[in-house]
């Protein structure tokens, strides 16, 4: 079985606060990453350097929502070749489908910390169910801007021959 592994998945998401609930993701602050088993011999590693996306959050009531939105053109491995045959029709077939989303349906609390959140995950128009676990979430006032920021650390792992990416 062959599983795509998304390491920091809404990785170091610092987001900017719109009104007191509501935060756009910071790019310059987020890492979208993988890690996939690489035909037995060893891990490889990427990441996506385009996305965005917005949150909701109101820890007091236990609520919150995401939706990111990712460019697969911008998948990068550090190896051109490879990235140009990762964006091809063998793999995310990027011409077609630019953009992979992840949109939450649920989420779960451990006290005031955010401890899971669930929601569906489309990539090559084939969308399932994926729960991310939530391994650090820190808001409060950023020490330079001032601003309201939320920062989270988010894993979980699929099957990428589930979404049709064989």
């Amino acid at each position: 079985m062959r599983k795509l592994i998304i390491i920091a998945a809404l990785a170091t998401l610092p987001f900017t606060a719109v009104t007191a609930a509501d935060y756009t993701i910071d790019p310059g602050h987020t890492y979208v990453s993988f890690a996939i088993n690489h035909l037995g011999f060893s891990t490889m590693r990427g990441k996506f350097d385009r996305q965005s996306g917005s949150m909701q959050l109101d820890a007091s009531a236990k609520k919150a929502s995401v939706m990111i939105e990712i460019d697969a053109t911008s998948i990068d491995t550090g190896h051109d070749k490879r990235d140009a045959h990762l964006q091809s029709p063998d793999f995310l077939n990027a011409v077609e489908n630019p953009t992979i989303t992840f949109k939450s349906t649920a989420v779960t609390w451990n006290g005031s910390v955010l401890a899971t959140v669930t929601g569906d995950l489309t990539i090559l128009g084939v969308s399932k169910p994926v729960t991310l676990t939530v391994t650090s979430m820190k808001c409060g006032t950023h020490p330079f801007n001032k601003k309201e920021t939320c920062g989270f650390d988010a894993t979980g792992s699929i099957k990428r021959s589930d979404f049709g990416v064989n």
